[in-house]
């Protein structure tokens, strides 16, 4: 008698449903969830419910905080984790940028840098795994981490400014727009010597 599809899924071997729990842990849903709240926060910022908004990234910023301390406190940590944990916050971020900015609520020289760093980072990272033939581990730096919470915190204020929550000093706002810019700025460079000098202990061989 042949067997049924179900029964012959690696899905539904004892060994498909322990690596399918073990991808499905609490760090990864909380990751999933995140990108599922994009769309929500994008949809409330286009109507002008700011207010809604904010809080919608608000829970994000925690569940982004939330994954990271449970994967290392339980040792949950996975590959597509390390993967989809990253994705989810520049997805979010540059989503949430775009559209700020189009409202006036960010300028565009910050938006630009933003998007010019990510992509060198995203160019980079396929160009050295393409050339030298190796998997880089994603591991962001301590720059890398201050621009990701400065670049929150600027989303933050300015919903904040549009529900009246912030305040009202142009100055305090304008300190933190160019903090942002100098530390995203940073980041970017020492990603790109992060890649360099992994190019250069790993000359591919098209070179040598």
């Amino acid at each position: 008698m042949p067997e049924s599809p179900l029964r012959s899924s690696p899905a539904a071997s004892p060994a498909g449903r322990l690596q399918l729990r073990h991808l499905l842990n609490i760090p990864n849903i909380l990751t999933l969830c995140r990108l599922g709240a994009i769309p929500l926060l994008l949809a409330f910022l286009s109507k002008g419910r700011y207010t809604y908004g904010l809080y919608t990234f608000a829970l994000a910023a925690v569940t982004d905080s939330l994954d990271g301390t449970i994967a290392r406190w339980f040792n949950a940590k996975t590959e597509i984790g390390a993967f989809l944990d990253p994705f989810a916050d520049k997805l979010m971020l540059l989503s949430t940028f775009i559209v700020l900015t189009l409202q006036d609520a960010i300028p565009g020289w910050l938006l630009g840098v933003l998007v010019i760093r990510d992509v060198v980072i995203v160019v980079g990272y396929f160009m050295i795994s393409f050339f030298a033939d190796m998997r880089i581990p994603v591991r962001p730096t301590y720059f890398g981490k201050a621009s990701t919470f400065l670049q929150i915190f600027c989303v933050i204020g300015a919903l904040s400014r549009f529900t009246g929550r912030f305040p009202a000093d142009q100055f305090y706002w304008e300190g933190l727009l160019y903090l942002t810019l100098v530390i995203t700025a940073i980041s970017g460079f020492q990603y790109a010597y992060r890649g360099l000098a992994i190019l250069a202990t790993n000359e591919p061989e098209m070179f040598k």
